[in-house]
């Protein structure tokens, strides 16, 4: 292993070690404020709420990893939910409505790829345009309608039980299914081909590209994981709320990115440990639901939290640079 690649890992591990330490800042700074913070209902109840900050940050781990990033993500979320409840609400049993909602919620991943890795089009904008497009089949879904509850019986409930309130071992099915893909995709970045080329292409797409990599395929690869974890939330919104919302999955491109700097993934690619992705979700899942206990109102909350996901983008670039900096000649 070289220099530059020790040096990257090491940064990334210093990264999540950081995240955590943060996460325990926290816990301890709001539990002083509120000693409510820290009893068992509590905790579950932020437990459940880290879920969704986890899902649509793996998703935008992966693709930030490779230099790009993924403003399509909310929209997405927004589409699984409103299709999967207007087909519910409509008859269909919730197997036919996840399956419809996934294949139309991958097809905007898969576009993606080729806009991006294909059409070398700045991913900036690309997905910029499949956020409007996807909001747009979020709304037209129901005809610009919120949909009515799916049902609290039978099949509609088990949808239910299965994604939110139900438990496993004391532990909500949410927080469970959230870890094993967690675990997949922890293993494909880490331990696979495709993961190494995720990492390769973010480091340095044209030497990846002279290796033999596809960059395409790469690329394609992490909007695709990037869709699938936006459709999962959709679900696990879905699951909670009991009603497709045509405004589901608004802002969530941000906290996918927030989950993703504040746990040390780069946002200029090649670097990034997916654990921190773990760290990252739970400081903003806890800074939200801190600042609630402390009664902070809404917008001075909104301003901490960008305060923050900035200072940590800033400190990555910061520390990039400073990576960069030529050796002194003797």
């Amino acid at each position: 292993m070289d220099n530059k690649k020790k040096i990257t890992i090491s940064q990334s591990a210093a990264s999540v070690i950081t995240a955590f330490v943060g996460v325990v800042i926290l816990m301890i700074v709001f539990s002083i404020m509120n000693p409510n913070f820290i009893k068992p209902d509590s905790i579950m109840t932020l437990l459940r709420s880290i879920v969704p900050y986890l899902l649509v940050g793996i998703g935008q781990a992966y693709v930030c990893i490779t230099g790009n990033i993924d403003l399509s993500i909310g929209s997405v979320l927004g589409m699984s939910a409103m299709i999967s409840a207007t087909l519910m609400c409509k008859g269909s049993s919730p197997v036919v409505a996840i399956l419809v909602a996934f294949v139309c919620c991958m097809a905007i991943g898969l576009v993606n790829g080729v806009l991006v890795g294909k059409f070398k089009l700045p991913p900036f904008i690309a997905t910029l345009g499949t956020m409007t497009i996807g909001r747009g089949i979020a709304q037209l879904a129901n005809n610009n309608y919120n949909t009515d509850n799916i049902g609290t019986e039978g099949a509609a409930q088990a949808f239910k039980d299965l994604l939110y309130y139900g438990k496993f071992l004391g532990v909500y099915n949410g927080v469970w299914i959230a870890l094993i893909v967690w675990a997949v995709f922890f293993y494909i970045l880490s331990f696979t081909r495709s993961g190494r080329h995720i990492y390769a292409i973010g480091s340095n797409v044209d030497a990846a590209r002279l290796s033999g990599v596809n960059v395409f395929a790469a690329t394609t690869k992490a909007y695709m994981v990037s869709s699938f974890c936006a459709f999962l939330t959709g679900l696990v919104t879905l699951a909670q709320s009991g009603m497709g919302d045509m405004s589901a999955g608004m802002s969530y491109e941000m906290y996918a990115v927030a989950a993703a700097v504040i746990g040390g993934v780069s946002t200029l690619g090649g670097s990034g440990l997916l654990v921190g992705v773990i760290a990252g979700a739970a400081v903003w899942a806890i800074l939200q639901s801190g600042l609630t206990f402390a009664k902070v109102p809404v917008a001075y909350r909104n301003i901490v939290i960008g305060i923050l996901v900035v200072a940590c983008v800033l400190f990555d670039v910061i520390r990039r640079n400073g990576t960069k900096r030529p050796k002194s000649k003797s």
